[in-house]
């Protein structure tokens, strides 16, 4: 009889962030944990006379700096970003592809709703404004969803399984998964995340029939999840990006883990009515903790979807209670993006790298400007909180439908 392969552990070596809270991961992290608020009105050339006033743009980004001139020419704002947020990941976890027995040894997975607006809705100006001898040839592909995977693998050579998931914002805990059962079927590491650019004037005009979507002027009052006022949610831009490895080969590199991949479940309702949605999260939220052997009453915090709608607020907090039992009234719960805005794939991508962080401070960031909370659940609020933390629960639905659910645990051994 042959014997069976010791199971492989999917962890979290390397984090790397571009946010409006922050460009890097330790400024993103300070600005999470203070609560600090990074939405404003936005700026974008094209997008001020919009419904859509306020977001989070990610300023001081330069792209020429954080990515090569063959490159930059190719591809759009959103693969800019993972661009740059894959190679402070790959620093983090200290992993470069020449440490790697062979090429067909990492691969790359990532999640966009949106694509390449920007870019493309620049080459579409110059089709019909000047015609087309003035379209450049990567238009035909920057625009597309799978451009930051497929660049990523070409820049570091990764020819191992590579994947895009084109979806709405359960995208980027989606990745994580795909990269862990990657790393379990024998791939040594995955990069994987999700970056978004929304905010070009065709990308917000297509976005003016979301539902839920703030049409607040006040960027303080545009995206206030759980409480009185909630008026919907402020689009964002932005993303992470994480190393993924298999654990038993980072420890015997010396890589440092930073964070367990547990477990993961999806569930899919439908678009329509949020009230819908509630049975489907806590579904997922059930399947998550079954595959990563987790007890309710072992989920130390939630970071929440937060749509920033009464309805949908009002459904999660009661997946929540579903899920978790009596244990859900005393978690600490928490929605850091309503800081920073809903960056689609990219939001639920941001919050994983928030409860990475989270997991190792021992701190449970707050929802910035909560104002009058509305909800049964122990939502964290003004200042961080210190706790002893050893699982996170991460939230997330999509506007089509989609429900996921993310387990992290901390892992043994000596805290970063």
């Amino acid at each position: 009889m042959t014997p069976r392969r010791a199971a492989r552990r999917a962890v979290v070596t390397g984090v790397g962030v571009v946010a409006p809270g922050g460009i890097g991961t330790e400024t993103f992290w300070k600005n999470t944990a203070d609560g600090a608020v990074a939405l404003e009105r936005i700026t974008r050339e094209g997008c001020t006379h919009l419904p859509v006033r306020v977001a989070g743009q990610v300023n001081g980004f330069d792209p020429e700096t954080a990515v090569e001139p063959a490159f930059l020419v190719q591809t759009d704002r959103f693969t800019h970003f993972a661009l740059a947020a894959a190679a402070w990941a790959l620093e983090d976890a200290r992993l470069a592809p020449a440490d790697l027995a062979s090429p067909y040894d990492a691969g790359v997975v990532t999640a966009a709703g949106s694509g390449g607006g920007e870019f493309g809705q620049r080459e579409l100006q110059k089709l019909w404004g000047q015609g087309s001898r003035y379209v450049g040839p990567y238009q035909s592909i920057a625009w597309f969803y799978a451009a930051s995977t497929g660049q990523l693998s070409i820049r570091g050579g990764f020819k191992g399984p590579c994947a895009v998931v084109a979806g709405d914002e359960t995208g980027g805990l989606e990745a994580l998964a795909h990269a862990a059962r990657t790393v379990a079927r024998g791939t040594t590491a995955v990069l994987a995340g999700a970056t978004e650019a929304p905010l070009a004037p065709y990308s917000m005009v297509c976005q003016l029939g979301y539902p839920g979507i703030s049409t607040e002027d006040d960027p303080g009052r545009a995206y206030r999840p759980f409480t009185s006022t909630a008026c919907g949610f402020a689009p964002a831009e932005g993303g992470a990006m994480f190393v993924v490895e298999d654990q038993a080969t980072a420890e015997r590199r010396g890589a440092t883990v930073r964070a367990v991949l547990a477990g993961h479940a999806t569930t899919f309702t439908g678009a329509g009515r949020w009230e819908d949605s509630r049975a489907g999260l806590a579904r997922a939220i059930g399947g998550a903790l079954a595959e990563a052997g987790c007890a309710p009453e072992e989920v130390d915090v939630v970071f929440a979807d937060a749509l920033g709608t009464p309805a949908a607020d009002r459904a999660e907090a009661g997946a929540v209670t579903d899920a978790l039992g009596p244990h859900a009234a005393r978690v600490p719960v928490t929605a850091p993006k309503a800081g920073t805005g809903r960056a689609y794939c990219a939001a639920s991508a941001l919050d994983a790298a928030a409860a990475v962080l989270a997991l190792e401070h021992g701190v449970v960031p707050p929802t910035p400007d909560a104002g009058d909370v509305r909800c049964d659940l122990d939502l964290v609020t003004g200042r961080a909180r210190p706790a002893a933390l050893r699982s996170a629960l991460v939230l997330s639905r999509g506007l089509m439908g989609t429900n996921a659910a993310l387990v992290l645990r901390r892992p043994a051994g000596p805290s970063r």
